[in-house]
């Protein structure tokens, strides 16, 4: 169940690396601003914002893979930690958007899924 776990956790780590893209590199794109529902304007007006929003997601995705290196090289307690506190957060910020922001339900869904499947399979192992 541990590997599942780990599988689920790496793939909420790369979903965070794609929404670091979209907020740190392309936010003012046509494309990421039809994902995030923003007019140019609204895009141009926050783009400062988002970059900082996107490291955010960038350095949950990094914690997180360093739990899975961790468990890869045998040092399961490091591992679990740093799933632990990477997936957790993920789970965390997408409920922060979920109660914040309810019309966002979808975003905060899909940002929130994986992590938590991560996290309540590798409580389960332990």
């Amino acid at each position: 169940m541990t590997a599942v776990a780990l599988v689920f956790a790496g793939l909420a780590a790369l979903l965070h690396v794609y929404i670091w893209v979209m907020e740190s590199l392309t936010w003012t794109s046509a494309r990421t601003r039809a994902t995030f529902g923003t007019t140019e304007a609204e895009a141009e007006a926050t783009k400062e914002l988002a970059f900082n929003q996107g490291f955010y997601n960038l350095f949950l995705a990094v914690v997180t893979a360093g739990g899975i290196v961790a468990y890869a090289v045998d040092e399961d307690t490091v591992g679990a930690t740093l799933v632990f506190t990477g997936a957790g957060s993920m789970v965390a910020a997408g409920l922060v958007l979920l109660l914040s922001s309810p019309d966002k339900a979808r975003s905060a869904i899909t940002q929130l899924a994986l992590p938590l499947v991560a996290v309540v399979l590798l409580a389960l192992a332990l």
